[in-house]
């Protein structure tokens, strides 16, 4: 008995090999490639999806969004894919997109307005339909993206941007929350570990903390800046335990910070929550496995994620502008003295 052999196409392989293998039109490879406009009978699009296998075709992406006007992917630039905080906003947004049949090309800006700003030329002559954007200022340039009229919204945003969709959580009312924790266990003397960001503007979480001090009667504890990541955290943690005026408690900006600060108590022979108390900023996966558990402000990142993209490419799409702010949520573990 024989077979009669397989003859694929020399070269990249195209829509007439397939229709061509297959006995059916371009057009019907079209149909079942793109999943319409037309409805394609099962058994023909039985053989056109084996003659696709056989022959190993791929479908030209930018052929395809030519024609529907759309690259059916959306950009997201975030300052450190490595922090477990952005990479869960990254996963939550992509979850997002793919739900409205959309990809997602991810950017490190790395902390860098210079390597931002790149990062968004490069989306911009990608010609990508939306840009979701957590900023490492507060007022980042966008000119880009509007002179080729792509939407954006800004993501992990806590100001209110005119002229932009933003999305963020209230700051200054999460850390209220995290130090009105620590003064509930008797805390006098908090310090802050607050982040640094690109252009110096005083951030939420340091008015948070102290509107909550000056509200309790207590004096500001000593404060530390640095980076938002571990190393950040660990200098601000030897420079606060060094302090004349060492702090019972700290309130660190985000929980990558926290960790660092953990490493200089320990190293300095103390405890937590027995010496140094703290509570963190951002709800990070991370947060639930150092040692102690920290207790941290949680942001809501799966409900930002969704309503960014929603307002990038979803029914909010070209609707009114708007400003989301979402509540946090204080997770309490043992970090700041509770059971």
């Amino acid at each position: 008995m024989t077979t009669s052999a397989v003859h694929t196409p020399r070269g990249p392989v195209t829509r007439k090999d397939v229709a061509r293998y297959a006995g059916v039109s371009t057009a019907v490879v079209s149909y079942v490639v793109n999943g319409g406009p037309k409805n394609v009978a099962p058994a023909t699009e039985a053989k056109v999806r084996d003659a696709i296998s056989i022959l190993g075709y791929r479908p030209n992406a930018a052929a395809r969004a030519l024609k529907l006007g759309s690259s059916e992917t959306i950009g997201l630039v975030v300052p450190d894919s490595g922090n477990p905080f952005f990479a869960l906003l990254a996963h939550a947004v992509e979850d997002a997109a793919a739900e409205l049949g959309y990809g997602m090309v991810l950017a490190n800006s790395d902390g860098s307005l210079a390597k931002e700003k790149r990062n968004i030329r490069n989306l911009a002559a990608r010609q990508v339909d939306g840009v979701v954007l957590a900023s490492c200022v507060f007022e980042p340039e966008l000119a880009d993206l509007e002179s080729s009229e792509i939407p954006s919204v800004l993501l992990n945003h806590a100001a209110a941007s005119p002229g932009f969709n933003s999305v963020g959580v209230d700051l200054e009312a999460g850390a209220r929350i995290a130090v009105e924790h620590l003064i509930a266990h008797g805390h006098k003397n908090i310090g802050l570990a607050i982040g640094i960001n690109v252009g110096n503007e005083l951030d939420g979480r340091e008015v948070g903390w102290l509107n909550a001090l000056r509200d309790a009667g207590l004096p500001e504890g000593p404060t530390a800046r640095s980076e938002f990541d571990r190393a950040g955290g660990y200098a601000a943690g030897k420079r606060l335990l060094a302090s004349v005026n060492r702090p019972t408690a700290i309130f660190a900006s985000s929980d990558m910070q926290a960790v660092g600060i953990l490493r200089a108590i320990h190293e300095a022979g103390l405890s937590v929550p027995g010496d140094i108390a703290m509570v963190s900023f951002d709800g990070s996966t991370e947060s639930e496995y150092t040692w102690p558990a920290l207790t941290t402000v949680a942001q809501p990142v799966r409900v930002m994620a969704e309503s960014a993209v929603r307002a990038l490419i979803g029914e909010g799409r070209g609707g009114e502008l708007q400003h989301r702010i979402f509540p946090t949520e204080l997770i309490v573990r043992q970090s700041c003295g509770c059971p």
